[in-house]
């Protein structure tokens, strides 16, 4: 399966920008009072200049709607405007959270990202993306994530009763938990041919995404001496056995580290 070739953002960072932070996959919900406390407070402490998030910040969103009659995600939105007062905030849709919609992101205050994006920050040029897109081996989400990423499609499941989509989002939780205690699954990766594709059409120096749940850094020999990296972010559980919690934080300079927010 070959590579789409998609358009994609470009996003100047203003020349004051001394550092950002990159996160992705808190899949936030009401039972995990952990985790939101942990992104609360990062929300509210951190020193960066932006928070992008690239997907997946919610576990579940059946639309922006449902935000009136929960006082979870009023909570959520309050994190998010309260940030974006002091700082630049961007959100990416993730597999997740793709039915987040412009009125939710307006009312916060927050950036809407195209999936990809090209971030030009200093002198440096950040590929960023959720990551699933370039999942090419798993043909069976390719094939659901193109039907729902249909406006159609949208259009139609956003018109149904929140009760009913809640109903819905709620069998599908279920289906991919079975999916995740099944010693037979096998979750697909990133595609290095994918990354190489859209580093190389971007002009880009690395890729930055989330996804996966694998927080690494895959250094992509391209040949003719080239060598470009995909750094992929960490997913967040602060209630888990091993609890994590990770940043990915970029300065001007080119130095970037992966800060840790639970003490150890």
């Amino acid at each position: 399966m070959t590579a789409t070739v998609l358009p994609f953002q470009m996003l100047q960072a203003p020349e004051n920008w001394r550092t950002v932070d990159f996160i992705s996959d808190l899949h936030l919900q009401e039972q995990d009072t952990a985790t939101f406390k942990v992104w609360q407070t990062y929300m509210h402490n951190t020193t960066a200049d932006a928070v992008f998030i690239l997907g997946d910040l919610f576990e579940v969103w059946v639309g922006d709607d449902a935000v009136a009659h929960h006082a979870f995600l009023q909570q959520c939105a309050s994190v998010l405007k309260l940030c974006a007062a002091t700082k630049h905030v961007a959100f990416m849709r993730g597999n997740r959270d793709f039915l987040v919609g412009t009125s939710f992101l307006h009312e916060c205050h927050v950036q809407d990202l195209q999936d990809p994006t090209l971030l030009n920050f200093a002198s440096h040029k950040i590929l960023l993306s959720h990551g699933d897109a370039g999942c090419l081996a798993d043909t069976s989400y390719q094939e659901f994530r193109h039907m729902v990423r249909q406006e159609n499609w949208q259009s139609t499941f956003l018109a149904k009763p929140l009760s009913e989509r809640e109903s819905i989002a709620r069998q599908l939780r279920m289906q991919s938990e079975l999916l995740k205690r099944d010693p037979q699954t096998i979750y697909a990766d990133v595609d290095d041919g994918w990354t190489a594709q859209w580093l190389a059409q971007t002009e880009a120096t690395c890729l930055v995404h989330g996804h996966t749940h694998r927080p690494a850094d895959h250094h992509l020999d391209l040949g003719l001496g080239l060598s470009k990296t995909r750094h992929v972010l960490s997913d967040w559980d602060a209630a888990a056995p091993r609890p994590r919690a990770e940043v990915l934080r970029w300065h001007s300079t080119g130095k970037h580290e992966r800060v840790s927010l639970l003490a150890h």
